[in-house]
């Protein structure tokens, strides 16, 4: 560990007058015992902190080493609040963390999830079939590509209306019941191919739903206008024990039941993504459709595996989700083969670990300039959020720098009339631009200026330099403004940013896109030494439910002890209960 004792020479440095808001010209006294790596790069920090984006951005030499390509992906990072000497000791502290080293372990199946004692390998999943990847000296890739030759051929059949329902029906309806990692990236992929020319043509005359919340109501919207005869159920869980999915999967089941008139149906209507094919058999589903995945696959990085694969096969045809993967593989290769200074996971997830534990910035909006991506940032959300989220190293001592980040976002241009207020005149709060050179959908009107897609772009460009540059009060005083509104229309600016563009929002690129931030998740935990991989801090939630269950299962038919709750949890239950 880079935090341990001995491992490095420690030295202290005391900051003071670090700015944790630029623009309310507000500053911490930080004191700090730290590995020299790490005193390193605050000392850049502490040098920069008085060096405005509008100093830096007039550097010309600096901004075209910050621009970076992988095939047609392009990375533009001059507006983070960053020099070369900077990066280079972000670079030389993921050096002293070893994060090569790790890298090359997680691609080689090592057990680098400690915590739980399994690889880390989502990799394998969009491996090459002639791959070769051990785990405890097993080759994994061939037990993938099993699992994927049986989705092809199921789902091929079923889209083909080979495989029909209880009454020979095609089906044609997907409802996916799933919840966090077995739902989240799953519908995002879902949302970014539905307008894609070649996904649409696949997809058409069919429909997919999702079903996540054990809310009640979510099972009526998911269900609304469905007809059980054309209905497929797709079950994803592991261990078929997900309280919330078995519920809803218990729920759907009874429906099917309901309206086909026999328990018969559920073998003609539900497969599964599970592991526990003694479970699936009891819940009547047919072995032959019960598609498994491994447990060296944590879930917010499974939509690659049967839990995506699946569902998005049976809508866009699984040739088109290979595609999907093709990205996801070449920007693995990128990532395991390009060096530091030219490799955008490494770059991103570094001017993280800058903005979160050297600039103190808690927050980062994931703004997509595409409708398409309107589920991308609550996956980014659980991607880094639950990866990141922990405040201990690997062997349990306390990690002495901020660590994860709150993430936030919409599609531009919407967001601009919403939380962007904020961004240029209240808290600073680092984005991360992405956009496409092409549409899905290109519209051109007679007599308009520019495409619509020149529109939203146009925006695309120009708020990173406004975040960047700001506005100041001679600019203001200089164009006329009142002196009584020349601090209201006043923007600080030296709000750090980056951009992504890409060529089109299509499978191969939106699985490039998604791997670039998995990759980058992962080196930000291993800069900060934590599991990125586990995640107990979702478990205390789940056993206290279990508990106020049990009670409410009790009071429900008169019983129920309320006392072993806190006084107010008591009280709003029995609010709750009407007692």
């Amino acid at each position: 560990s880079l935090f341990g004792p001995g491992s490095h020479t420690r030295a202290t440095i005391l900051r003071t007058t670090l700015s944790c808001c630029p623009a309310a010209r507000s500053h911490c006294v930080l004191a700090m015992s730290l590995p020299a790596p790490w005193t390193d790069v605050f000392a850049e920090a502490e040098r920069l902190k008085s060096t405005h984006l509008r100093t830096l951005l007039q550097d010309q030499a600096r901004n075209d080493s910050m621009f970076v390509r992988c095939g047609d992906v392009t990375l533009d990072y001059s507006r983070e609040r960053v020099d070369g000497a900077a990066m280079d000791k972000l670079i030389a502290l993921a050096k002293a963390a070893d994060v090569e080293g790790k890298r090359k372990k997680m691609y080689e199946g090592v057990k680098i999830n400690e915590t739980e004692g399994r690889p880390v390998l989502h990799t394998a999943l969009r491996a090459p079939r002639d791959a070769e990847i051990l785990v405890d000296g097993v080759n994994v890739v061939p037990e993938v590509w099993k699992v994927l030759d049986a989705m092809k051929a199921f789902t091929d059949k079923v889209r083909a209306g080979e495989w029909t329902g209880y009454t020979g029906k095609a089906l044609t309806d997907v409802v996916a019941i799933g919840i966090g990692g077995s739902y989240l990236g799953v519908e995002f992929v879902y949302e970014a191919l539905k307008t894609d020319p070649e996904a649409s043509v696949a997809a058409a005359g069919r429909r997919v739903r999702f079903l996540a919340n054990v809310d009640p109501i979510d099972v009526k919207r998911a269900l609304e206008g469905l007809n059980a005869e054309t209905t497929l159920v797709l079950v994803v869980s592991k261990t078929f024990t997900t309280a919330e999915t078995m519920l809803n999967a218990r729920t759907v089941k009874e429906w099917l039941i309901k309206e086909l008139g026999s328990p018969d149906c559920i073998a003609k209507h539900v497969a599964a993504c599970s592991t526990a094919l003694d479970k699936t058999a009891a819940f009547g589903i047919d072995s032959k459709n019960v598609f498994g995945f491994w447990d060296w696959v944590g879930g917010r990085f499974s939509c690659w595996s049967a839990v995506g694969v699946l569902a998005l096969s049976l809508q866009y045809g699984f040739d088109l989700i290979m595609k999907f993967h093709e990205g996801g593989r070449d920007m693995d290769t990128h990532f395991r083969t390009a060096p530091p200074t030219e490799n955008l996971p490494m770059i991103m997830g570094l001017l993280s670990v800058w903005n979160v534990s050297i600039l103190k910035h808690e927050g980062c909006a994931v703004l997509p300039y595409c409708q398409a991506l309107t589920r991308f940032v609550a996956h980014i959300q659980q991607l880094d959020m639950e990866s990141n989220g922990k405040r201990v190293t690997m062997d349990g001592s306390d990690v002495p720098v901020g660590t994860g980040a709150i993430y936030f976002g919409e599609p531009g241009t919407n967001g601009q009339h919403s939380f962007y207020q904020l961004m240029h005149q209240g808290r600073v709060i680092p984005a991360e631009f992405i956009g496409f050179s092409a549409s899905q959908n290109p519209v051109e009107l007679p007599g308009e200026p520019v495409s619509n897609h020149d529109e939203l772009m146009s925006n695309f460009f120009a708020q990173p330099d406004a975040l960047a540059l700001g506005k100041t009060a001679e600019e203001l005083k200089a164009e006329g403004v009142p002196e009584k509104l020349v601090a209201h229309k006043t923007f600080p600016g030296d709000r750090p940013s980056l951009s992504l563009l890409l060529p089109v929002c299509n499978a191969y690129y939106l699985g490039q896109l998604l791997a670039l931030y998995e990759h980058r998740t992962a080196v930000q935990g291993w800069v900060w030494d934590i599991n990125s991989f586990d995640q107990w801090g979702v478990q205390l939630g789940k056993v206290l439910a279990t508990q106020v269950r049990n009670y409410l299962a009790d009071a429900r038919k008169g019983a129920g002890d309320e006392s072993a709750f806190l006084g107010p949890t008591a009280k709003l239950l029995k609010k709750y209960l009407n007692k």
